[in-house]
């Protein structure tokens, strides 16, 4: 029995499913996860000893790559001072001024542990502010686990094929309008037949769990029309494109600007650490400042915000988003053209450093043609590119990461290796 093997029994015996968030078992792809045990870089490294060039990135937060020195410095020496302290501290104050600086719409900024927390807490605040209970979001988008999202939800949630989870009240489901991703029309109908009652339209500027989706032409202008004729809160779910995309996150990149902005993963640079933020006239509704609570024993945690911080600092430093998208456009042409020489239909989407492969012959612009697309093909890929040795999302709906740390030579390694593992396939 394998180290994994044995270490997959005992986590089966004292956590459910094995695991501490669903799609890490391996449930879409078929046979056991293989455990982690450290990583360099571009670079992971199993139990076993085998090592992966890892696209996977913590599901997005380690833009810099694994163990960056300056991150890894930056939690030592914080960690020597303390790990917690529930009062405020500088770092908190210089963390929150460097992400008003970067991203365009925020003025003000609340520090949380997750991403999950960050919408939940927008979404609270949005139905605050407007005295109202309905909230529009998008067919395969996820926002976290918060109850409000968990109907038609995507990534794990579409992989387990359970989109609609047990234990969601169904008053509560029933405030959450569902329409499909880049469709301005349906959003345009809730809207004229509730046109009182909509606190808020949140949705993921470029989709990242349904795979990587981008907005298509005039979707997101027209959603910042809609909200603002209808005094709704339109909220940006930045958590995966903030920091990544550019500093000032999808918002920067197409030049659309919400009223709250959440953020997560790159923002904690591989520690828990969330935010939401927005106009001034919105933040100053949270308490103690107005009626809105919210509150967290480890909001603005002194590791995680300096591992944030060294993060930010880093990429001010190198602005390094022209490079890693080059690199990613690289990357995703290459495997294309191993699709297509396997006479194997593919295509993909690509927005700076966020990608997804699907092995369909048709553009995929939402959820539905997502589902359609997802098929056994992506099973042999990724079973073939593991031992091959590239570490991929074992889910169709998930997106890949490119970041600093993927060198030249992790590229075309990559590429070599699709070319052989779908020409096998394809014969």
């Amino acid at each position: 029995m394998s180290e994994s093997e044995s270490l997959w029994e005992r986590s089966c015996r004292v956590i459910p499913g094995g695991v501490n968030s669903p799609v890490r078992a391996w449930k879409a792809v078929g046979g056991e996860p293989r455990f982690l045990a450290r990583g360099s870089g571009s670079r992971v490294i199993d139990e076993e000893g085998r090592e992966y060039i890892d696209y996977v990135a913590s599901w997005g937060p380690l833009i810099l790559g694994h163990a960056h020195p300056a991150v890894v410095e930056a939690v030592e020496e914080a960690a020597r001072k303390g790990t917690t302290f529930g009062a405020p501290t500088r770092k908190e104050a210089e963390l929150a001024e460097r992400i008003v600086a970067a991203v365009p719409s925020v003025d003000s900024v609340r520090l949380v542990s997750s991403g999950t927390e960050a919408t939940m807490s927008a979404l609270r605040l949005a139905r605050g502010a407007t005295g109202r209970d309905r909230v529009i979001k998008f067919d395969g988008c996820y926002h976290g686990h918060g109850d409000s999202f968990l109907v038609a939800a995507g990534s794990g949630a579409l992989t387990l094929g359970v989109p609609d989870s047990p234990g969601v009240p169904g008053p509560l489901a029933e405030l959450t309008l569902v329409a499909p991703y880049n469709d301005l029309g349906a959003v345009e109908s809730f809207f004229a037949e509730y046109p009182q009652e909509i606190a808020a339209v949140i949705v993921e500027p470029v989709a990242g769990n349904m795979g990587c989706v981008p907005p298509a032409e005039g979707f997101l202008e027209g959603l910042r029309a809609l909200t603002s004729r209808y005094g709704s809160v339109l909220i940006f779910d930045e958590v995966i494109t903030g920091f990544r995309l550019q500093m000032g996150g999808a918002q920067e990149r197409y030049g659309v600007y919400p009223d709250l902005t959440t953020m997560g993963k790159v923002l904690g640079g591989g520690l828990p650490l969330g935010a939401y933020g927005g106009t001034t006239n919105l933040m100053s509704q949270l308490a103690p400042e107005g009626p809105v609570y919210q509150a967290g024993t480890l909001s603005g945690n002194p590791l995680a915000v300096a591992a944030g911080l060294a993060t930010l600092k880093e990429l001010e430093a190198r602005d390094p988003y022209e490079e890693i998208s080059s690199k990613t456009a690289r990357l995703v042409d290459g495997w294309l053209q191993a699709a297509h020489a396997a006479q194997i239909p593919a295509t993909a989407n690509r927005v700076g450093s966020l990608f997804t492969l699907f092995f369909h012959d048709a553009p995929i612009t939402c959820l539905a043609e997502a589902q359609v697309a997802v098929s056994d093909r992506f099973v042999d890929w990724f079973q073939g590119m593991l031992e091959s040795g590239v570490w991929l999302a074992p889910s169709g709906f998930e997106c890949g990461f490119v970041g600093t740390a993927h060198s030249e030579e992790d590229i075309d390694r990559s590429v070599e290796i699709a070319h052989r593992l779908l020409g096998n396939l394809g014969g």
